[in-house]
C-alpha cells in the first residue's frame, strides 16, 4: 500500500510539472543529488587560481571604448566554478550592471524559476553572458563588441569544463555556435561545441513577452537533463 501511494504521489508530481512547466507558479522537480547529476567518470576541478585570474583580467578589461564609459560594473558571471551546467545569456541589463551579477531582474527571477524546475539550484550552475558589459541603454551587442568579449567566454567555459551548455537567444546561440541561424531555427537541436553538447534555447526576457513558447524552452531544458543524466521528467 506504501508502494502504491508513493507511486501516485509521484505521477501527480510529474504531472504538475508537466502542467505548470517553469513558467505557471512552478513546483520544482524533486532537488538532485551530485551522484544523480554526475554520469560516467568524474571529472577534474578546474584550477581556481587560474579562474580568479580571469576574472581578474575580465573587471579591469577596457577592449570597447564605449562600454568602459558607460558601465557600472563588469559582469564575470556567477555560480559554481566547476558546474556541469553553463548557462551563456545575451549581455547585462540595467540591474545587472548596478549589482554586478548576471540576470537578476524579471527575465533572472524566471531563469531561476526554470533552473529549479531542472531540479537544480542557481548555486549548482554557472550563468554568465557573451558580453561582459552592458550596452548602453540595453542596444543589442555590437558585431566588434562580441569579437572582443567572445574570448573571455571561451576561456571560462574551457576552465569549467561543463558536460553542457544551454545558451539563451539569438547572441549567445550564435555566438557559441558561430551560426547565422536564428533561435528558432536553432533550437530543438543538440549541437557540439568542442565536445560538449550545446543546446540552444529562448532568452528568459523573449519568454516574458511570449510565454506560449515556455511550453517549447521546457523540452529544450529536459533534453539538458537527459545530457547530465538526470532521471526523466515525463
Amino acid at each position: 500500500m506504501e508502494n502504491r501511494l508513493a507511486q501516485l504521489a509521484d505521477q501527480t508530481r510529474q504531472h504538475l510539472e508537466k502542467l505548470t512547466t517553469f513558467g505557471f507558479d512552478v513546483m520544482p522537480a524533486k532537488q538532485s543529488t551530485s551522484t544523480e547529476i554526475a554520469s560516467g567518470a568524474s571529472r577534474p576541478r578546474n584550477d581556481d587560481s587560474e579562474f580568479a585570474k580571469l576574472r581578474v583580467e575580465v573587471l579591469a578589461c577596457t577592449r570597447c571604448s564605449e562600454l568602459t564609459r558607460t558601465r557600472h560594473t563588469v559582469v564575470f558571471g556567477s555560480g559554481n566554478p566547476n558546474a556541469d551546467l553553463v548557462f551563456v545569456g545575451e549581455a547585462p541589463g540595467y540591474y545587472e550592471d548596478q549589482q554586478g551579477l548576471p540576470f537578476v531582474g524579471k527575465a533572472g527571477e524566471l531563469l531561476t524559476r526554470m533552473i529549479e524546475a531542472m531540479g537544480l539550484k542557481r548555486s549548482d550552475v554557472f550563468i554568465c553572458n557573451v558580453l561582459k558589459c552592458r550596452p548602453p541603454n540595453n542596444r543589442n551587442p555590437a558585431p566588434e563588441e562580441i569579437i572582443n568579449c567572445r574570448p573571455y567566454l571561451e576561456r571560462q567555459l574551457a576552465l569549467i569544463k561543463p558536460k553542457a551548455i544551454c545558451a539563451m537567444g539569438n547572441f549567445a546561440a550564435q555566438t557559441l555556435l558561430k551560426s547565422t541561424r536564428s533561435i528558432t531555427q536553432l533550437r530543438g537541436e543538440t549541437f557540439d561545441l568542442n565536445g560538449i553538447p550545446c543546446v540552444p534555447t529562448f532568452h528568459p526576457a523573449y519568454l516574458l513577452r511570449n510565454p506560449a513558447d515556455k511550453k517549447k524552452a521546457w523540452e529544450d531544458l529536459k533534453r539538458v537533463r537527459e545530457i547530465l543524466g538526470m532521471k526523466p521528467i515525463k
